[in-house]
């Protein structure tokens, strides 16, 4: 079920799954895998901030990489930079973050973070991507705020 959200500069989709678990554990990984799937759906259309391009058509982000976990409420996305020195990668990561927690129910702790080995700077992104309040801080800068929805909206 899909409810959509507006505020004041965003809107969003609320995506919600029955309550209900699956009868097997076979039905239940069936159930993840599909939702892992989804939000694979979600981030790959996102825009990269430096070029024309989607971070799926940069293989910025694959499905193998958005993991699911049900049971722990826990989604864990890898993203790879297009080079390791790329600037814009804790931009990219944010932006996936941002459309992971305007998609996913609140139950769902989210995990953004760059593929070991990827990037110069991995582990200080990963840091600040994994800090609730830099977050927090990041998304109440109007600037910054722009930046993310313009990556999160369509291309025309």
């Amino acid at each position: 079920m899909r409810h959509t959200k507006t505020s004041p500069s965003v809107t969003y989709t609320l995506l919600q799954w029955d309550d209900e678990l699956p009868s097997s554990a076979g039905s239940l990984q069936n159930s993840v895998s599909k939702i892992g799937a989804h939000l694979a759906h979600l981030i790959r259309s996102i825009n990269d901030p430096e070029h024309p391009l989607t971070l799926e058509e940069l293989n910025v982000v694959e499905q193998v990489r958005v993991k699911v976990n049900d049971a722990e409420s826990t989604v864990a996305v890898e993203f790879t930079p297009t080079i390791p020195h790329c600037s814009m990668a804790t931009l990219i990561g944010l932006s996936i973050k941002v459309k992971l927690i305007r998609s996913l129910p609140e139950r769902f702790k989210v995990d953004v973070h760059i593929t070991p080995g990827t990037h110069a700077s991995e582990h200080a992104v990963n840091k600040q991507l994994a800090d609730k309040e830099r977050v927090a801080a990041a998304l109440e800068n109007s600037h910054l705020l722009e930046v993310v929805n313009q990556c999160l909206s369509a291309r025309s």
